[in-house]
This record gives structure tokens, C-alpha cells and sequence, in this order.
């Protein structure tokens, strides 16, 4: 059995797993522990649990200690470097003209490292850059191309909804989003209503789909014939939080009815399939299948009464073809065999 603790680095970041040992952790306790970086700074977000060895897929990383005054120290003095950081490394970025955004640069907390966090379209040549920085601030420097959601989290900001964006407080991973999602609620396509700060879909279109959808299954769709209080009419709107649909009746009235107060609208005899033959049943009469049209336009009846006709002329003696002697030769000549010769014409020089 191991003890594991899971903890997280920042604000609505990923969450991690570690092996608290013997140490007695509970929720928002800071704690340092050992990374594949280096050394760092996180905070509990769940006490520590008993999990069998064989669980286990990879080898945990151990929690060090409990985070002391000197360690909350360091790291404060390491968020006041990142801003220092961040300008100057701006400021040189301007001056090479670069086609990049930078983001945010971060420390690590034993200050072996600087991550430079920045967007751009396409791939950029920062080497030179790398170089400078490296020489400037004496330690190890890395460029770290995110996406536009990653850059929304790190910047953070307020959303249409008038609150703090979703990513910057309890989102811990993105899921993908689709306009489906904003079709089947209703919602306006229109790309300023439904795009967050990050120019990509809301992120909180995904959270009541699953349940528009369970609930929508429920309701007849538009164009169904329903029957209300012994009227029927047409569906031509939904409303799925309600669990009412809007019925259309023959003369132009409009009412709203609920989806346990609808009926189903009984067809007319016309209307059935099949009920045109049933009624020649009845009446004794017999459905002929309906004979394909031959080329002419001429019926079957006309074609075979043609057919009787011709058979009725009286058919006459077709004469026998002449004999090789009757035929008229092509010269006025002809072989002792009989055969017919031909003469030809001289070739031209």
C-alpha cells in the first residue's frame, strides 16, 4: 500500500498525484515536492489515501516536506522576477520585429529556469533571442509555444456572463466543443455570442448539452401532427426547458401545450397507405399492375390487335434470288465455270 496525495501548481491547473509517505497533509496545506524539472511548490487539493502497489502504473514522485515561511519567500520573490522578466524579454522582441506574442514568463522555484510562455500563426526562429536572454539573466531559458486557450488561462480575464472565466477557476483540462452544441440549445450563431475571450467556442456550451438532448428526445419534433383537446394542429417550436411545444392549428392560431397533453393525430382513410387497394377489395374489383410503356407510345392492347392484323395478311411467295448465269455481269463476260469476272482498270503511272 502507498499513501498518494494529489496536488495542483496553480489556479485551476492539472492536477497530480504524489507519494505523501508518512506525512499528515490536509486540503490547502503547501507542500514542496520533487518534479522531473526540479523542485516545486504546490498545494494539496485532496488528503492522501491508501492505494495498492499493483494500481500503481508509474513510479510517484515523493513529497518532500511541509512548505516553510523561507519557501513561501522564495516564491513570492520569484513571482516579482517574473514581471522583470516578462518586460524585458517584450522589449527585445519588439526591437528583432519577431512575429510572436509573448504570454507570461515563469520561474521555477529554485530558479533554475525561466519559461517564456508565447503564441504565434506559425513557427519562429527565436534562437538568437534564447542566446541573449540566456547571457542576460544567467540561467537556463526556455520558449514554449502555446494555443490561444492556454493563453486565456494563463491572462485569465471576465466573461460575457460577467464572471471570471471558467478556465481561470476550476477548469482543469479543455474538451472539445462544437456548434452542434449551440444549435441544440437554441442559441444565436452568431460567432460574438458564443465565442469566449479566446476567439474559440464557450467552453460552457458543453455543460447542459448532454441534458438538452436526454430532455429534447421527449418532445414531438417540428412538423409532427399532434392532437390538443381534441384539435389538431402542427408543431413549429420546442421549448425543452419548459417540456412545451408550440401547436399550430388549421385556422392560424397558435398554443402552447405541454408534452404530457398531446396526443397522437389519428390519419385520415385517404391518407393511409394501402387504403385506396382495400377499398377495391370491397367492391370486388381487382388492382392490375401497371405495365411499363414500350417505345411509340402505343398501348399493349393496340400493339397485339397491330400483331393480329399483320398475322391475318395473306403472305406472299418471296421470289428466289437469280442464279449465278441470270445475274448481269459487271463486263458482259463471264468464265467457263460460270463465275462472274471482273475487269479491272489499269493503274496510273
Amino acid at each position: 500500500m502507498m499513501r498518494i496525495v494529489t496536488i495542483k501548481f496553480r489556479d485551476a491547473g492539472r492536477r497530480y498525484d504524489f507519494n505523501a509517505q508518512d506525512l499528515e497533509l490536509a486540503n490547502g496545506d503547501q507542500i514542496v515536492v520533487e518534479t522531473d524539472r526540479g523542485r516545486a511548490l504546490g498545494t494539496v487539493v485532496s488528503p492522501p489515501r491508501e492505494v495498492p502497489d499493483s494500481e500503481i502504473g508509474k513510479e510517484m514522485k515523493n513529497v518532500l516536506r511541509i512548505a516553510l515561511d523561507e519557501d513561501r519567500e522564495m516564491a513570492d520573490n520569484n513571482t516579482a522576477r517574473e514581471t522583470a522578466a516578462f518586460r524585458f524579454c517584450m522589449d527585445r522582441i519588439h526591437q528583432r520585429k519577431m512575429d510572436m506574442k509573448l504570454v507570461r514568463a515563469e520561474y521555477l522555484f529554485d530558479g533554475s529556469k525561466i519559461i517564456f510562455y508565447f503564441t504565434a500563426d506559425g513557427r519562429v526562429d527565436f534562437r538568437e533571442l534564447v542566446k541573449y536572454l540566456a547571457h542576460h539573466f544567467h540561467t537556463r531559458i526556455e520558449m514554449r509555444q502555446i494555443g490561444v486557450r492556454d493563453e486565456a488561462k494563463l491572462t485569465g480575464g471576465i466573461g460575457i456572463c460577467g464572471r471570471e472565466l471558467c478556465c481561470c477557476t476550476f477548469l482543469t483540462e479543455f474538451s472539445p466543443v462544437s456548434v452542434k452544441m449551440a444549435k441544440e440549445q437554441g442559441l444565436a450563431l452568431n460567432p460574438n455570442k458564443i465565442s469566449g475571450q479566446c476567439g474559440r467556442l464557450l467552453c460552457c456550451l458543453g455543460y447542459e448539452f448532454e441534458t438538452y438532448c436526454t430532455m429534447k428526445k421527449k418532445l414531438p419534433k417540428c412538423g409532427r401532427r399532434v392532437e390538443v383537446e381534441g384539435r389538431e394542429g402542427e408543431v413549429i417550436n420546442q421549448k425543452v426547458l419548459a417540456q412545451k411545444v408550440v401547436v399550430r392549428f388549421g385556422d392560424g392560431h397558435t398554443e402552447e401545450a405541454a408534452a404530457d397533453s398531446l396526443g397522437e393525430a389519428k390519419p385520415k382513410d385517404s391518407q393511409r397507405p394501402g387504403a385506396q387497394s382495400r377499398q377495391g377489395e370491397n367492391k370486388g374489383e381487382t388492382a392490375q399492375p401497371r405495365r411499363r410503356k414500350s417505345g411509340g407510345g402505343q398501348r399493349p392492347q393496340q400493339r397485339k390487335q397491330q400483331g393480329e392484323s399483320s398475322s391475318q395478311k395473306p403472305q406472299t411467295k418471296k421470289e428466289s434470288p437469280a442464279r449465278p448465269e441470270d445475274r448481269p455481269q459487271g463486263d458482259g463476260t463471264a468464265g467457263k465455270d460460270g463465275r462472274r469476272r471482273s475487269r479491272r482498270r489499269p493503274r496510273r503511272n
